[in-house]
């Protein structure tokens, strides 16, 4: 075999075997974007650093989504088994929630983009919750050991429509919403923490999805200080303080997931901490206490930390070409 076949081999291989779980990492490089955009406001950072980001997540997307479609048309099969598979069906909505994220972050470069692709992202969010929820209604093959936080994503991830959607003058469908992903988020909390505590624990390569238990609390805070007028009140301190918690409980646990070897799940760390360092700038903007301040700089750090290393990770292990392999 000559080497031009050979590569074309294994570019197609690779092709085949490219995993959907790839738009986790838009999710991530977004967060951070909008971490640093927020932080441009709130704390007086260089705010071309958010704009570099923008435009490096951008080009990310472009490529991941340039990518799949093309393993849509020659590896059709491969993604009609994803989209059935009852955990990395869950990642295709990651998709449509990093369009909704890109039009938060280009609010304020151009208000008609961010209109157009607020429009487009939350309706194929609402179309992928329905197909998900009546599967899950409907299903044969699920079962317990299948739930996992990132069953998050598909419906609970409507939360995020409302953080833009009120910019543009959305109000109500922001509240319908947010209605969904919060009343959703209650109800798979439960399941996943039934399925954590009385069944199998997650394996190995799925721990890194409980940091997803982080974002619903912590986006929730967001999207209903939009809708609440950027009134910090009960309600939005129950969902704040929620995603501390959540926060703290997942850090005294850092041994545990420094032990696992790297899978595309490890971007399950990045999007949650964005939305937490976000929300603790908005804490600190909205109460002027000191004490949010010197969160909001530790959770900077440590998420731009984050993402940094799973960017060099990431890279290395496409070069590998380890995760490229099927499960």
């Amino acid at each position: 075999m000559s080497d031009s076949s050979s590569a074309n081999t294994t570019a197609s291989r690779r092709l085949q075997h490219f995993p959907v779980a790839f738009f986790a990492m838009v999710m991530g490089t977004l967060g951070l974007t909008l971490a640093w955009q927020k932080s441009a406001h709130v704390l007086a950072l260089p705010s071309i650093i958010s704009h570099v980001l923008l435009i490096v997540s951008a080009t990310i997307f472009a490529v991941i989504v340039s990518v799949y479609l093309l393993k849509t048309i020659r590896h059709a099969p491969e993604v009609i088994a994803e989209f059935n598979h009852p955990i990395k069906m869950s990642f295709f909505p990651a998709f449509s929630i990093g369009i909704i994220l890109t039009s938060i972050a280009t609010l304020e470069v151009s208000s008609e983009l961010s209109r157009f692709l607020w429009v487009l992202g939350s309706t194929l969010q609402l179309i992928f919750t329905l197909n998900v929820l009546t599967r899950w209604i409907h299903h044969q093959h699920f079962q317990v050991a299948h739930s996992t936080p990132a069953w998050f994503i598909p419906v609970v991830g409507n939360i995020l429509v409302p953080i833009s959607g009120v910019e543009h003058g959305f109000y109500e469908i922001s509240w319908l919403f947010f209605s969904i992903g919060i009343i959703y988020w209650i109800i798979l909390k439960t399941l996943i923490f039934n399925r954590i505590i009385f069944h199998d624990p997650l394996p190995e390569k799925l721990l890194p999805t409980l940091f997803i238990l982080i974002a619903p609390p912590a986006v929730g805070f967001l999207s209903y200080m939009k809708l609440n007028h950027d009134v910090v009140d009960g309600f939005a301190r129950i969902l704040y303080y929620t995603a501390a918690f959540l926060v703290l409980l997942l850090m005294t646990q850092f041994s545990r997931f420094l032990r696992i070897q790297f899978f595309m799940s490890w971007w399950a760390y990045s999007f949650p901490l964005a939305a937490f360092t976000i929300a603790s700038l908005v804490m600190y903007a909205r109460t002027g206490s000191p004490g949010f301040a010197t969160i909001s700089y530790l959770m900077l750090t440590i998420v731009s930390l984050v993402v940094s290393i799973l960017l060099y990770k990431t890279i290395k292990a496409i070069i590998s070409g380890n995760v490229f392999k099927p499960d």
